[in-house]
């Protein structure tokens, strides 16, 4: 399953998250590849999208990362998978 994870570091927390990505890398845990990972410029935020089986593994790196930053995490979709859901769709009507 692909999946689209967007952070921000928590105002109290930049320094702490900067610390710790600069140790880590932000290395995901197993079982979660990292598709992309694009940080914005001038601020502690960004986005991922990351593919896995299931759910947690990636709920395990956000809560390794809870502390320090907020997360909003989706279910993702690629273009040709929407396309397709969306071509059945319009069958049905």
């Amino acid at each position: 399953m692909l999946f689209m994870a967007r952070w921000t570091a928590l105002p109290e927390a930049q320094q702490a998250a900067s610390e710790l990505f600069r140790k880590t890398g932000g290395a995901p845990p197993d079982g979660i590849t990292v598709l992309g990972r694009w940080h914005a410029v001038g601020s502690i935020d960004g986005v991922a999208i990351c593919e896995c089986a299931s759910i947690e593994p990636l709920a395990e790196w956000v809560l390794e990362w809870a502390h320090l930053m907020s997360f909003d995490v989706k279910p993702a979709l690629t273009d040709e998978q929407l396309g397709k859901l969306l071509t059945a769709q319009a069958a049905k009507q």
